[in-house]
């Protein structure tokens, strides 16, 4: 059977033995799952269904683009050398640090979701096929929602590259389940860190959920610390905004570069995704450079226009001076020298 159609195996595995007991003894897991450290609702209140329902079923033209979304031509650029960042759309990104590459939530597949006969379907196609990737040194894993952990793309990925997996606790089952050695997995819990081709990778917090199936919140979900020698970037994941980011400023920071969550928001849903001013006052609290937003622009997964979220991170950025690059997906961006603001998006919306 095609492991696509294969419902079971996209929902994933489940820790035991040494696994699991290392997932007990997190300072984060209680009562037989991960919980945030602050109080978070990661469910739709009975009272907002309705509204919810109705939003999720009106509206469709204005949350997709009207035209092709432009693609730029995605290039490794030859060497990894300096800093330079290449968002392929949603939170699917590439980090090249001082000659290290790291593939940040790779997603290629045509839905986020376990089947391809159903789900959010891509609203732009991938600007790079996974086949033509340069070499990889460490692909990075958020959390095992289906629009952040892609069981295709990383069987591929296993296959073609030698790359290892560093992902949060639990997450490694998933990735045994398909294939992949458990001598290229390294899962972490918050403050862990692991060293890859002379970069540290630190898992840190995020106030979001997990879950592939009906059960949640037996993984755990992590933001991300990138530091190489000398420059360092921060990816959010998904997250809704808390103090912790402050205290990943103080203890991590600053950043040359972040990669931050803006889209894929709704007023109900506000304690585990950001809007995009709390996405400008996240790369704010972690002592942020350059700000590239993420988790917009590719599957239509909220009752936001579709070009929402850059209109509003842009005019936030602009009223808190925070230096902003909005990439077209494909799109290599320097962070020493990044490309003017040219609104791409307003011609397509």
């Amino acid at each position: 059977m095609d492991n696509r159609f294969n419902i079971a195996a996209q929902i994933g595995g489940k820790a035991t033995g040494a696994r699991r007991a290392r997932m007990e003894a997190s300072p984060q897991f209680s009562g037989g799952r991960f919980r945030n450290n602050v109080p978070t609702s990661t469910g739709i209140p009975l009272s907002a269904v309705p509204r919810v329902a109705v939003a999720a079923f009106t509206g469709g033209e204005a949350r997709r683009p009207h035209r092709p979304v432009p693609l730029a031509e995605a290039t490794s650029g030859g060497d990894a050398q300096g800093l330079h960042l290449t968002w392929y759309g949603h939170s699917t990104a590439l980090v090249e640090i001082e000659g290290t590459r790291v593939l940040l939530d790779p997603v290629w597949s045509d839905r986020c979701s376990p089947t391809p006969l159903a789900g959010p379907r891509r609203l732009h196609q991938p600007p790079v096929a996974l086949r033509d990737l340069p070499p990889i040194d460490a692909v990075v894993i958020s959390h095992d929602h289906y629009d952040h952990l892609d069981m295709p793309s990383i069987q591929t990925l296993a296959d073609l590259q030698t790359t290892m997996f560093v992902v949060p606790l639990g997450i490694g089952a998933h990735l045994e389940r398909w294939g992949v050695p458990e001598s290229r997995i390294t899962e972490l819990d918050w403050h862990e860190s692991t060293r890859v081709a002379g970069v540290e990778l630190v898992a840190t917090p995020a106030r979001h959920f997990s879950g592939r199936g009906l059960t949640r919140d037996e993984t755990l979900w992590a933001s991300w610390v990138i530091n190489g020698p000398t420059r360092k970037v921060f990816y959010s994941g998904d997250t809704g905004y808390f103090p912790g980011f402050a205290e990943i400023g103080e203890a991590y920071g600053p950043f040359d570069a972040t990669l931050v969550q803006v889209g894929a928001y709704g007023n109900d849903w506000s304690d585990i995704h950001m809007v995009p001013e709390d996405g400008v006052a996240t790369h704010v609290d972690v002592r942020g450079g350059l700000m590239v937003p993420v988790h917009w622009a590719t599957f239509d997964l909220a009752p936001h226009h579709w070009s929402e979220p850059a209109e509003r991170a842009w005019r936030e950025a602009k009223a808190r001076d925070v230096r902003l690059a909005i990439p077209r997906p494909g799109q290599r961006i320097d962070v020493d020298s990044p490309p003017e603001i040219d609104a791409w998006w307003q011609q397509v919306a």
